[in-house]
């Protein structure tokens, strides 16, 4: 048997999290420990937050403030918000990482793959040639080059700018 070391993950796994409640709607709450929660930014309606289990490096969501499980749920502002951040950070994941593209969707179900089904959010996915390689496909495994605190020190000077003219 191969062993493959992840002691970062330790951390993670051992770490205690609360049993109850929407995971998105406590982060939109605790505005206090953003870092912690690896929030890069907040706009009026959504927040930007990287992936805690992530497909690619950078893999960052954008979250609306609204508990709601699908787009039928969210007011048409926070929905227009939404794009436009996605837009932004489309933007900013070229420039930092420059990845050869993105995938960006909406996993609305846990048929369709959501992990957390009862509150939507929006993947952003930055990929690279051979990402996917034999690790994830045989493997079941993710091999990412560089920690989610190290993601977040280099995307987050980018977001405050960018939030700080909310969609502009």
């Amino acid at each position: 048997m191969d062993v493959l070391w992840s002691p970062w993950r330790y951390q993670y796994v051992t770490a205690q999290r609360p049993k109850e409640g929407c995971v998105f709607c406590r982060i939109a709450a605790d505005t206090e420990h953003d870092a912690a929660n690896f929030v890069l930014g907040r706009a009026r309606e959504n927040y930007l937050v990287l992936n805690r289990f992530p497909y690619s490096t950078a893999h960052l969501m954008v979250v609306s403030n609204v508990h709601a499980q699908d787009l039928s749920g969210l007011p048409e502002s926070a929905l227009q918000e939404t794009i436009l951040l996605a837009r932004n950070a489309e933007r900013i994941l070229r420039e930092v990482y420059r990845p050869g593209g993105l995938n960006v969707g909406w996993n609305l179900g846990e048929c369709a793959g959501a992990g957390v089904a009862q509150h939507i959010h929006l993947h952003i996915v930055p990929r690279w040639p051979g990402d996917a390689n034999f690790m994830t496909t045989i493997g079941e495994t993710r091999v990412l080059p560089e920690s989610l605190e190290e993601t977040y020190r280099r995307l987050a000077p980018h977001f405050g700018a960018l939030l700080s003219n909310a969609t502009a």
